[in-house]
């Protein structure tokens, strides 16, 4: 029988894609989706009729544990940091049994490997220390309670160790996201698309302290492979991926120094003629904080995470442009949302 999949955020950036990529993969699941208005609705059923769209926002807890009850799958595409979601996706689960078991495929995010800045409140500087998802997830899964989204993974995996033998739980942890997206909704990222916009407004490029700070990239249409790959594993009652403990995949498709992407951002806007030099200066944290609320931890932060358990147990292997290779593109999209172009 197909599965019956329930997913969070299928008009955001990367719902939307995750949920073009798996549809267009397995156009026999039975697809329900949580849609804030009629008119999300009806964003989402002129590309997939086929879809039961359910009015709410992750807020409903009631109708949020309902449709995990229901389900067999759970795509947890939306807000990562929204703890009610996560609780009403924790208690929908504790509805299964061994023998009709729940997955739960949980989108959190790389911002919690930034919790060495964040205490410090250091930005623009380099720090050595890396992550992997591999010999290192023991270490993913016990990270420290004050990094960024780890108060919603605790309830997500929590779930899955509360009663393993019905709760199956996968959290995917991307890093910066880049690429146009393919759903029906919001098709774009943030933290790239944020700097192309501050420096466009500004008339300069900049540097947040250094730029020696360090992120990994991955295009959204490559994670979305990661998230079908554990759709389909899910499916197959398990399949070649690993779950709970074991369960934590970074996606990723190589490192950047922010310093490189701001000059590069820099470079194209005056490519394009939208700034009079190419120069950048280098900002303190509070003109960095005026620039966007969220600069510092955007723009200032290191993110060092390895993917291998996808790459080892998938195959997963990306194939997008990288993110250098887009930064003209994203700078003209940002320039044409401010009327510049």
């Amino acid at each position: 029988m197909a599965p019956k999949v329930f997913l969070t955020g299928a008009t955001g950036y990367i719902g939307g894609d995750g949920l073009f990529a798996i549809a267009n993969a397995h156009p026999d699941w039975q697809f329900s989706a949580l849609v804030r208005s009629q008119e999300k609705a009806a964003q989402v059923t002129s590309k997939y009729p086929k879809i039961r769209t359910v009015i709410g926002d992750l807020d409903s807890s009631d109708l949020i544990e309902h449709e995990v009850k229901n389900a067999d799958i759970v795509f947890h595409f939306a807000d990562c940091d929204h703890v009610a979601a996560a609780q009403a996706i924790a208690k929908g689960s504790q509805h299964h049994t061994p023998e009709h078991p729940l997955w739960i495929i949980h989108t959190s995010g790389t911002g919690i490997l930034t919790v060495e800045d964040q205490r410090a409140g250091t930005y623009g500087i380099e720090r050595p220390k890396q992550y992997n998802d591999w010999d290192g997830v023991s270490e993913l899964v016990n990270l420290p309670a004050d990094a960024f989204h780890r108060n919603v993974d605790v309830i997500i995996l929590g779930a899955g160790q509360q009663n393993p033998s019905s709760v199956k739980v996968a959290v995917v942890c991307p890093p910066t996201i880049y690429g146009p997206g393919r759903g029906p909704g919001n098709t774009k990222s943030v933290q790239v698309y944020w700097l192309s916009a501050a420096v466009l407004k500004r008339k300069q490029g900049f540097l947040v302290g250094k730029g020696e700070n360090v992120w990994h990239q991955v295009h959204v249409q490559d994670l979305s492979n990661v998230y079908l790959a554990l759709g389909e594993a899910a499916s197959e009652g398990g399949g070649k991926a690993t779950w709970n403990d074991e369960g934590y995949y970074l996606a990723e498709n190589g490192s950047f120094v922010w310093g490189d992407v701001q000059r590069a951002v820099a470079q194209a806007a005056f490519d394009k003629k939208l700034i009079a030099s190419p120069g950048v200066e280098s900002l303190d944290g509070d003109q960095t904080t005026d620039l966007h609320p969220a600069g510092i931890y955007a723009w200032g932060s290191n993110s060092r995470g390895n993917s291998l358990r996808a790459r080892k147990l998938f195959g997963w292997s990306p194939q997008q442009p990288k993110l250098f290779d887009l930064i003209p593109e994203i700078v003209e999209v940002e320039a044409k949302a401010l009327g510049l172009l």
